[in-house]
């Protein structure tokens, strides 16, 4: 039983949209623990302080991955095993062995110097909170140093499996990493208080490591930790990767910054923030994150065989579908957000103001959605190109200005009378303390969109012909959405009559029954139009999909 499912985790997997819906699939299961995950945390805490301090807790140890082990993440470090796949076993575990010295030291380092400093750090960061509750995120903080280590670790054996096609390991890691945060809520919570949580944490980041091991093991590419490290090698690597770690440690210190603003407004806001972030990503996810990892290792490899027509190919077939999933999802998500938000998170301790609010954020992020995608697929193309200097400046540029547009907002926000009340009745808030806390999702979506545009006339312009195919689907898919949603919105007010809104299921079959329905209308315009996206759908999932067919290497047989 074992060796079988070792095989499984083994098993090539190739095509772009068979390892898409792969990752996507299991992507969606990680997202449904999530969901379960800030459920039980919603019912057991509410929006309030405890749950502030959770959130807060993890965004140094977020800066520390983002600022270390992005250097040695999968974007970085599959053109590189590519590169030698067609090599020596010798140089490949010789290239594997010094940078995993090299970044290992470095993590180490930099936990130890944040577990010392975390007191100072943390009361710059969040002036807002009490002397009590400062020092329990202390306390939070520096257990949860130890997942940077781990996940670090994780995701850099995680781009060895990857530029090897096997992406079953990794898909099914972040689902094993969220159970372990649900087994910390469910069981050490009750018997350790919050520290529980994090010691879930911990649990789900060892898991999410050990399932990368069986293949590595296997194919005997076990870093190991040596003194003679190949220095030209690793110094070409972090180099390359420079741009990279400065953009995601901008855009963690933008998130940083974010949550510091919100530690100032009532009790409660990162909670918000938090929830409706964590809502709003299961599209990125579940989409974008899914498409812009399978077509990495082949976008990888096309530029270094030289193959730019297929390099540009890939691309655009990734763009086509990241549009074809991501509107519709970002339409229904915005007409359905109050019942999203009440079914996933509306028991126990979280109100309905609480709903109200989230959802509302919820409505505000969503909105940036496709442009998050877009940004994720365009930079790994341009990284798997070795062009890193344009995201880079791009994506610095946006993360500045994430901060500068959410801190206008708020501050026009709590002038301006008519912003405000024009605000809170768009998303139908008025009269709920804390609604200064949507600015900052307000300024979050501006950015992106900004970001989005700009890095997407400079990519249309690098690779010549895109943008007029892309351009195709989206108004397809646009027109589509729309309709959708008008279908959806409308069915609402029909099963309001008959459902029990006031009730748990009541809302659930409301949304369910009236997301249903403008998806059938979705469909049948799509259709009507003639999207060759539907027909790409429907063909990988009748033909394909359910007959994934794993490609077995000679040395799997041997």
């Amino acid at each position: 039983m074992v060796k079988r499912i070792i095989t499984v985790l083994n098993k090539e997997v190739r095509g772009l949209h068979e390892a898409a819906y792969l990752l996507a699939f299991f992507s969606f299961l990680s997202q449904l623990l999530a969901l379960g995950r800030d459920r039980m945390l919603a019912h057991i805490f509410g929006a309030g302080q405890s749950l502030d301090i959770y959130y807060a807790a993890f965004k140094i140890p977020d800066f520390i991955t983002a600022f270390i082990a992005s250097a040695v993440s999968i974007s970085v470090l599959v053109p590189f095993i590519v590169e030698r796949l067609g090599k020596s076993y010798e140089d490949e575990k010789r290239f594997v062995d010094s940078l995993f010295t090299v970044f290992l030291s470095a993590m180490v380092v930099a936990s130890v110097i944040a577990f010392i400093a975390a007191p100072i750090i943390l009361s710059y960061i969040y002036p807002g909170l009490t002397v009590a509750a400062h020092g329990e995120l202390v306390l939070l903080t520096r257990i949860l140093l130890l997942q940077p280590i781990l996940l670090g670790i994780s995701n850099f054996l995680g781009g060895i499996t990857q530029a090897h096609q096997r992406f079953v390991a990794y898909a099914i890691s972040p689902v094993v990493y969220n159970l372990g945060i649900v087994i910390g809520i469910a069981v050490l919570l009750p018997i350790a208080g919050l520290p529980g949580i994090v010691y879930g944490v911990l649990i789900g980041s060892t898991l999410h490591l050990l399932l990368q091991l069986p293949f590595i093991v296997e194919r005997k590419l076990l870093p190991a930790v040596i003194r003679k490290i190949d220095w030209q090698a690793t110094r070409k690597v972090f180099l390359l990767s420079l741009p990279r770690t400065c953009a995601l440690s901008l855009s963690s210190i933008s998130l940083i910054a974010l949550t510091s603003f919100a530690s100032k407004m009532i009790e409660g806001s990162i909670s918000v923030f938090s929830f409706a972030w964590n809502l709003q990503s299961v599209t990125l996810s579940v989409v974008g994150v899914s498409y812009s990892l399978a077509a990495f290792p082949t976008l990888s490899r096309y530029f270094t065989e030289g193959s730019l027509d297929k390099f540009a190919e890939s691309i655009v077939l990734s763009l086509r579908h990241i549009i074809f999933w991501t509107i519709p999802i970002t339409v229904l998500f915005i007409v359905l957000r109050a019942q999203v938000v009440r079914t996933v998170l509306g028991s126990g301790n979280f109100d309905w103001n609480d709903t109200r609010l989230t959802a509302a954020s919820l409505a505000i992020f969503t909105v940036s959605a496709l442009a998050q995608a877009v940004i994720l697929l365009l930079v790994r193309g341009y990284y798997a190109a070795g062009m890193t200097k344009k995201p880079l400046i791009i994506n610095a540029i946006g993360a500045v200005l994430i901060v500068v547009v959410s801190y206008l907002s708020l501050l026009f926000f709590n002038t301006s009378t008519f912003f405000a009340s024009f605000i809170e009745s768009l998303l139908r808030v008025e009269g709920i303390q804390g609604t200064s806390v949507l600015m900052l999702s307000l300024g979050y979506t501006i950015a992106m969109l900004i970001n989005a545009l700009v890095l997407w006339f400079i990519f249309a312009r690098d690779f010549k012909g895109v943008s007029s195919i892309i351009g195709d689907v989206f108004w397809k898919t646009f027109a589509a959405s729309i309709i959708m949603g008008t279908v959806a919105y409308e069915s609402l007010n029909l099963f309001d009559k008959i459902f029990d809104i006031t009730t748990l299921i009541g809302i659930f079959l409301q949304g369910l029954f009236a997301g249903i329905i403008g998806i059938l209308a979705g469909i049948i315009i799509l259709k009507l139009l003639k999207s060759k996206e539907l027909s790409d759908v429907w063909t990988t999932l009748h033909t394909k999909v359910t007959k994934v067919k794993m490609v077995v290497s000679e040395q799997d047989i041997h």
